[in-house]
């Protein structure tokens, strides 16, 4: 793989990465301002995503320091693949965010929450990045459009195209799959001759599990629906 689309690639994570995970936030974002007059709302969506993607790039590094820790990529990579299959399976809930009187309530409670959110997101770009600061910092700033202003396109796309939900979710599969291939630990444990060969083998396995038992899961809801129905 040439080092031009091995970027290009990474880049591409980064962003599908956001569109995907950032989509909360901008919800959060919207219903914490809902209440302040027009001029109040635009700064508030302004500063609260600002504050938010700031304080992210600041958890991002840190955790990218931490990977050079034995065993926390694969830590890492555990908790990725099961925010990919929430990704999938869970409907989340915004019913208690609650709309603030003024701005500066409102900036904050958007940042605290916005920290408490975006775990999945910062070990996500960290992942994807490969340890790339500059591509971590570019890749967070992707989420200051996306949450400010492509709430609502994005939900309505997603809606619409369901498929580019599992593909986004099989990417973080992927990028899970690849983050523990990276562990330092790894060595260890998996002695192979061809270090590309186990990352590419462990980020499709990474993608496949995903896809794979969050459709389990979704046909045994199914079932139980079907299940509670004919009781009825």
């Amino acid at each position: 793989m040439s080092p031009e689309f091995s970027l290009g690639w990474e880049v591409f994570e980064i962003i599908w990465i956001n569109l995907l995970l950032s989509g909360d936030n901008a919800i959060l974002i919207a219903l914490a301002c809902r209440q302040l007059p027009v001029r109040q709302r635009r700064w508030g969506v302004f500063l609260g995503a600002l504050g938010g993607v700031i304080l992210r790039i600041a958890f991002t590094l840190v955790v990218v320091e931490l990977m050079a820790v034995p065993y926390l990529k694969i830590v890492g990579a555990i908790l990725l693949l099961i925010v990919a299959v929430k990704l999938l399976i869970d409907e989340a809930e915004h019913s208690d965010v609650k709309a603030k009187p003024n701005l500066w309530s409102a900036v904050g409670a958007i940042i605290m929450a916005d920290a408490v959110m975006s775990l999945d997101n910062v070990i996500a770009i960290a992942a994807a990045a490969h340890g790339s600061t500059n591509l971590i910092v570019f890749g967070l700033l992707v989420s200051v459009p996306i949450v400010m202003f492509g709430a609502g396109a994005l939900l309505k796309v997603l809606e619409r195209f369901p498929a580019l939900v599992w593909a986004g979710a099989g990417l973080l599969g992927w990028v899970a799959g690849d983050m523990a291939a990276a562990d330092p630990a790894l060595p260890a444990f998996v002695h192979v001759a061809n270090h590309k060969a186990l990352e590419l083998g462990l980020s499709i396995a990474g993608c496949v599990l995903v896809l794979a038992v969050a459709f389990a899961i979704a046909i045994y809801r199914q079932w139980r629906e079907d299940q509670r129905v004919s009781r009825d």
